[in-house]
């Protein structure tokens, strides 16, 4: 039996086609004339630069632009992510603390390892938060380096990143779901003994060199 099949067929008229390469090319003309050649654009409103801004990394921007920018990024170039300046974060008040274990980390025989506490006590959100005047719930995290000449690097860069209020912020936590949380920052951290990357834990051969990178990207790096 043969399978049954249609064609479907429409007429549209020649003055369409002369429409829609006209509304076309109206659309580029726009364009051409919203960006004059020789005339300097901001990089975040596309309009014609308004009190110029030039960071280091030479994007430029209209004064209110990037001070509106800043208010939320913080000393980061908002569209190339590169840090100009010291970096201060929203991260709340709170402790970071570290005793040194003489057992061995999986991956790290030959030297002990050292326990990060970080201690964030609940409080109210300000202005740099999601939802200012709004309470959020603290956290207590445990982390792990191992106690070698890289690992004690590392440490004193999370120190730094710490007292720079970049290891934690507010938001939703992805492990619960809930709002208005203490989170992680974008800064890896090994949360687990053992169990391997998949467990946050060790071994992990390359851990110490992304927690390097995570730190350089926030302009925290070995002097």
């Amino acid at each position: 039996m043969n399978p049954i099949t249609s064609e479907v067929s429409c007429v549209v008229p020649v003055s369409s086609f002369w429409y829609l390469n006209h509304v076309c090319n109206k659309e580029i003309k726009v364009i051409e004339q919203k960006h004059k050649p020789g005339k300097e654009y901001c990089s975040i409103c596309s309009l014609p630069l308004n009190k110029k801004k030039r960071l280091k990394c030479q994007h430029e921007f209209c004064e209110e632009c990037l001070e509106d920018a800043l208010h939320q990024t913080g000393s980061i170039c908002p569209i190339c992510n590169h840090v100009f300046d010291v970096l201060m974060g929203d991260q709340p008040n709170g402790q970071m603390s570290w005793i040194k274990s003489s057992d061995s980390l999986p991956g790290f025989s030959g030297c002990g390892h050292i326990v990060i506490t970080y201690n964030i006590p609940n409080g109210v959100q300000t202005d740099r938060h999601p939802n200012p005047g709004k309470p959020f719930s603290g956290t207590c995290r445990t982390a792990y380096l191992p106690d070698n000449k890289e690992g004690n690097a590392v440490l004193q860069l999370l120190k730094k990143a710490f007292d720079q209020r970049l290891i934690f912020t507010v938001g939703n936590s992805e492990t619960n779901g809930l709002e208005n949380q203490v989170i992680w920052n974008d800064i890896s951290h090994k949360t687990s003994l053992s169990g391997g990357i998949k467990n946050f834990g060790y071994p992990d051969p390359n851990y110490l060199e992304k927690v390097k990178k995570d730190l350089k990207a926030k302009g925290i790096k070995e002097d």
